[in-house]
Formats: C-alpha cells, structure tokens, sequence
C-alpha cells in the first residue's frame, strides 16, 4: 500500500522578495571571474561579502526575534541558498544555518542565548559530525568522559565544513551510551587540530579536526541536541538540496548559451535534436527539483519536524543531487574536448555535483528511508 503525502505548496510574498535580492546581489558579488579567483585562497569566500550578507540580515532571516534576528523561518533562507548556489556564491552561510537551528532545536534558553545573537552579526559555527564518510551512520567513535564537574572529549572528525573560519562547533559524541550535540570553541583546539583537505569542489573548504583533550562544562552539551539531531539533518539535505537547485540552473544557462551561439558545418549546434532533447531533460530536472525544495519549504516549521516534512526533505535531496549531476554532465559533454578542461567553467558544475551528491545523504541513501516511509 502506497502513502500519499502532504503535497502543498506555496511560494509567499516574503520568499519572492528574497529571492529577486538575493540573485541581484549574487549577480553582483559574484561572476565567474570572482568565483575562479577564489579558488585558491584559504577560506575560499571574500570576507567581505560575508560582511554585506551580515549587514542585510540574512544570517539573521532565520533566528528568533529575541536574539536579533528576523524570524522568519528555516523556510525563508531556500530562495537565498538556490540563489547562492545560481552564481555558485560560496560562504559558511549554510553551515551556519544548519549549527543555528541545531541550537535553536537542541538547546536551552540560556545556550541560546549565548550563541544564537552572535550567529546574527556573523559568528561562523558549523557541524562536526562524521566519524567515517558514511552519511547513513547512526553512532559515533567520538566519547566524552566525565572530569569531575567537566568532560573530555576524546575523537575526530572528517570533513568537518568551513572549520578552518568557524568560531565555534557542533560536535556529536557518545556520553555512557547516549548521542550528544557539544559545543567547542574554536579557541579550545589545539594548534594543529585542524587539518585541511582538499575537496574536488574547490570552491568549498572542509578539513579533519581532532577534539583529542578538549574540555568542556556541562553547559557546553545542548540538553536536547540528540532529539534535534534527526531534523538537523534532514535540515541540512534541504539546504543542500536548495543550492544544487540553484547550480543546475546555472548549468543549463551555460549549455543554452553555448548551444544559441557555437557553431559546426554551418549551423548552431543547439539545433542538432541529439542535443535539444538532453537539455529539455535538463530544465525538468532543474524545475522538478525546484517544485520538490519549495515544497518542503512550506511544510517545515520550527518545531518537530513531521513525517511529510521528512518525506519532502528527503525527496528535495534526491532530485536536486541527480538535476545536478546531469546538468554537469552534459554541461561537460556538449562543450566538447574544452569541456574537459579546467579553464571551461562546466568544470565548476560538475564538481559542486560531486561534492553536493553526499552531503547529507546521497540518493540511494535517502530511498532506501523513503521506501520504509511510503510504501506500507
């Protein structure tokens, strides 16, 4: 027996807004040319974008009133990472979103109050949460051990994103058996703690973070962060989910540009049907994932997330991982030998699928949940 979900959908006045802001200043702050100059450099943003973001609020979009920022919901930043994701605009944004809501979710009055009005002028905190790289894990080799009133932490962390600027992270580790959410200081590392990796998206940053001997206060474990634990991942498949959206539109404005303009025997390549008929796939991928990433929009809330929001989550997933990954694709494949190449900006679509494909959950991953949630 199948389950038919809640399929509502709506695209308010709010979100309109930010999105036709979001895309200008994405436009404006970042070109091609300012993303392959980024390429390199060590934190792999320009600070001072993230500065202008701070300014506009939207570190703040989501945050509750009482500490600073706008609340107006985990729903209202989908328009601005689809559009960061368009102009491939990468900043800790996202991390620190996700590590937001995990406090919001997870934590207490007094945590929130600590950590959530710096978060809103742009205090960078990111999720350390993978032992090994399988998003399906439901342990941790990480431990705390009791210290008298304090707690060591003991373990590492792979792949750790943005941790190399964070101010603070969100680490999971196992106390007498049960999952913990710890909150660590940056300052609290060691010096050689953080080992940085090289990602085939460059335009991303993640690094290995040993929390070896690392104390913390019991203030430091958010009371509910293993409750909170499943809806910040599921959280953080639609964040995901929302910039890939936003990347295969990309994609495909650079194919049918190619296509209106490159021409061989005496015609434009985009008039060949071999080609039309890949980039038409193109668009209803793109657009199925954009229907899938509003959906769940409208359905999440700031409390317990519920089956239907699971199910849209997950289902957002998997379709803006798989439109990515084929928009990349092709991207690569029609632009021919120079496709291949590094100078060809395809390149940078096809590794931000790569990199977009696992976090938080591959699609086989997320069918293999989906199944159990809508087929009796």
């Amino acid at each position: 027996m199948t389950r038919t979900a809640n399929l509502s959908i709506e695209f308010s006045e709010e979100q309109a807004m930010i999105l036709d802001s979001a895309n200008a200043f994405c436009r404006d702050n970042s070109d091609n040319s300012a993303v392959r100059a980024l390429l390199k450099s060590d934190t792999g943003f320009n600070p001072e974008v993230w500065s202008q973001m701070v300014a506009l609020g939207w570190t703040g979009l989501a945050l509750p009133e009482e500490h600073g920022g706008s609340e107006m919901g985990i729903g209202a930043t989908i328009p601005l990472v689809e559009s960061m994701g368009r102009h491939i605009l990468s900043t800790p944004f996202i991390s620190s979103t996700i590590t937001a809501q995990a406090i919001i979710r997870g934590g207490n009055a007094i945590q929130q109050a600590k950590w959530l009005p710096g978060m809103a002028e742009g205090s960078i905190g990111t999720m350390a949460l993978l032992d090994n790289e399988d998003w399906g894990a439901t342990g941790t080799r990480c431990t705390l051990t009791a210290k008298g009133d304090s707690f060591e932490l003991r373990g590492k962390k792979l792949l750790v994103n943005d941790a190399a600027v964070a101010d603070f992270f969100l680490v999971l580790a196992k106390y007498e058996g049960d999952l913990k959410l710890v909150v660590v200081e940056a300052a609290q590392l060691a010096s050689d703690a953080i080992s940085n990796k090289t990602l085939v998206d460059e335009t991303k940053r993640a690094a290995n973070v040993d929390f070896s001997g690392v104390t913390v206060s019991a203030e430091a474990l958010l009371t509910k962060g293993a409750e909170a634990l499943p809806d910040v991942r599921l959280i953080g498949a639609l964040l995901i989910a929302a910039e890939a959206t936003g990347c295969a539109a990309a994609a495909l404005d650079t194919v049918v540009d190619y296509l209106t303009t490159r021409k061989q025997f005496g015609r434009l390549i985009g008039s060949y049907q071999s080609l039309k008929h890949p980039t038409v796939e193109m668009l209803i991928q793109m657009d199925s994932a954009r229907t899938f990433i509003y959906h769940a929009a409208t359905l999440i809330g700031d409390g317990q997330l519920d089956k239907d929001t699971e199910i849209a989550c997950r289902m957002a997933k998997v379709q803006a991982a798989e439109a990515l990954s084929f928009a990349g694709d092709r991207s690569v494949q029609f632009h021919g030998g120079m496709g291949f190449t590094y100078d060809c900006d395809a390149m940078l679509y096809i590794r931000r699928a790569q990199w977009s494909q696992h976090q938080y959950g591959d699609p086989q991953h997320h069918r293999k949940i989906l199944a159990a949630l809508l087929l009796d």
